[in-house]
């Protein structure tokens, strides 16, 4: 029997309630700070503190010895480094990865089952393509850093001459980087970069595009223009060098401006159904009631889309590392499952290059918050996917197709992975966060869903969901049917908190593959 030598003082406080995720767990969730001796109630079960836990951290059910697994979610998150004693804290300080097996698992291929029409309706763009878009934009898409301040400059012009004239217009926005040169051509920084800046060109929520370029750069305007002209983008480009310098490009990319903004100004919306519907999930600033409330609801609500004919899109392959097994086996086909296990096992390469392991991922922020090890936070993360069949497997920035669950390699930082997610044709991205994210993105709407009710609170001007209601009793369905109501708000023009604000000029930012020479 292990025992602890810290001295319990009796503890007058009610007991603190903590959440036993599964039946096979031998950690669970504490819902508020626990002192010393103070009693935890988890179900039926209670034990007594042995030494003091910040909220949202696990707490230890029974005795577990060094190397014995730790359970949570019904899935293993790493082993013990040392012995831990029945109402311990479980964190970094006696809790490891360790090394992940990964063997693919034996699965069965999975059936999409779409389910047709379900009533739920939003007022969307329909371009000639086919595609629908939630906003109406015009894009001034900078191919090099050499002309972003030209790209700024004439986006910063635009919303304050032509939006008052053109009421069809949400929004005229720069699309700039740091890149664009000095890499080799048909690299794979240069492949990226080319199939982001084509991805934002012809997003089905941009209305015509303006591409511009210093002149002399590795990734020319025509090449991203022919792109998007091929696929019925009214677009132009400009030459900063061509021009006579940056004020004389301002100049003349206003004047490239006016007719594209006459053109999308025609667009009106339509009413769409939820398989027009091309969602993008991500989390930031996770913390350990993210795999509780915020995750799983948005899972569920993906799943009501998925059976809608949706495309519901997750991402982030570092914060997948340990909860892959449970995306592969519910792959349509195994050779779904065995190109996500590449990918995994490329990030396992990739990291290893670099001295630097896939367990380095968790920030300071969600070990704060809670989370140990990075199968803890994937296995979180994945529930984001709910429970649909895995469809596909994209590389980054290319072009999500299938109906239902896709999964696109991308890397875990929030602005690169949704950079991806927006290029891929993303026309919505929810966005769940237990720190408190500020992310935004033009020209897409970020839904920011809150973990918790005081984050929510706390940071109510960048939040747009308390997915923290489900801790205070409000029912999983009752929730998800409001998200999914919101989602439907925000993709029929409703703004969400950073639109609001003007956020989201700042955040495109393309995966850096190779060298920079």
């Amino acid at each position: 029997m292990l025992t602890c030598q810290t001295a319990l003082p009796l503890a007058d406080d009610q007991p603190v309630r903590a959440l036993k995720l599964h039946h096979t767990d031998n950690v669970a969730v504490v819902l508020g700070p626990v002192r010393t001796g103070q009693m935890v109630l988890t179900g039926d079960e209670t034990l007594r503190a042995v030494e003091d836990l910040p909220r949202g951290h696990k707490i230890a059910l029974r005795a577990i010895h060094t190397g014995d697994s730790v359970r949570k979610y019904g899935e293993i998150i790493g082993s013990a480094t040392s012995n831990i004693a029945e109402g311990q804290w479980v964190h970094s300080h006696n809790l490891s990865a360790g090394k992940l097996q990964r063997i693919l698992p034996d699965s069965h291929a999975q059936t999409l089952t779409v389910g047709g029409d379900d009533g739920v309706r939003f007022m969307g763009y329909r371009r000639a393509d086919g595609r629908v878009g939630t906003r109406n934009t015009l894009a001034v898409i900078s191919t090099v850093n050499c002309s972003a301040d030209a790209a700024l400059l004439i986006a910063s012009r635009a919303r304050a001459e032509l939006l008052p004239r053109y009421p069809r217009l949400d929004d005229v926005f720069a699309v700039t980087h740091k890149g664009g040169c000095g890499v080799p051509i048909g690299g794979a920084t240069h492949t990226v970069l080319l199939r982001c800046l084509t991805g934002m060109a012809t997003h089905p929520n941009v209305g015509g595009a303006l591409v511009i370029g210093l002149g002399c750069e590795v990734v020319s305007p025509r090449e991203v223009a022919a792109t998007a002209e091929a696929m019925g983008v009214p677009c132009a480009t400009l030459s900063v060098q061509d021009a006579g310098g940056v004020g004389k490009a301002v100049c003349r990319g206003m004047e490239m401006l006016e007719p594209l903004a006459r053109q999308a100004n025609d667009a009106e919306r339509a009413p769409c159904r939820l398989s027009d519907l091309v969602v993008g999930t991500n989390c930031g600033g996770s913390d350990a009631y993210s795999g509780i409330t915020a995750n799983p609801l948005l899972g569920r609500v993906g799943d009501h889309v998925v059976a809608a004919g949706g495309r519901w899109a997750l991402a982030e392959s570092p914060e997948t590392c340990g909860a892959e097994h449970i995306l592969a086996r519910r792959a349509v086909s195994r050779d779904v499952a065995r190109r996500l296990y590449d990918v995994m096992d490329r990030w396992d390469a990739y990291t290893a290059a670099y001295g630097a392991s896939v367990d380095n991922n968790p920030a300071p922020g969600n070990k704060e918050g809670g989370i140990t090890t990075i199968y803890e936070k994937a296995l979180g993360a994945v529930m984001k996917g709910g429970q649909s069949p895995l469809a596909d497997v994209k590389q980054y920035a290319e072009p999500i197709t299938e109906t239902g669950l896709t999964f696109m390699d991308t890397p875990g930082m929030d602005d690169v992975s949704v950079t991806g997610l927006v290029a891929g044709g993303c026309n919505l991205i929810a966005f769940t966060t237990g720190r408190g994210s500020c992310l935004a993105f033009k020209p897409v709407p970020v839904v920011k869903i809150a973990t918790t009710s005081d984050l929510f609170g706390r940071m109510r001007s960048d939040m747009d969901f308390d997915a923290g209601a489900i801790l205070q009793g409000v029912p999983m369905d009752e929730a998800a049917l409001a998200l999914l109501n919101l989602l439907a708000a925000v993709a029929g023009g409703q703004k969400t908190a950073g639109e609001t604000q003007g956020l989201g000029e700042h955040t495109f930012a393309p995966w850096e593959l190779g060298p920079t020479l």
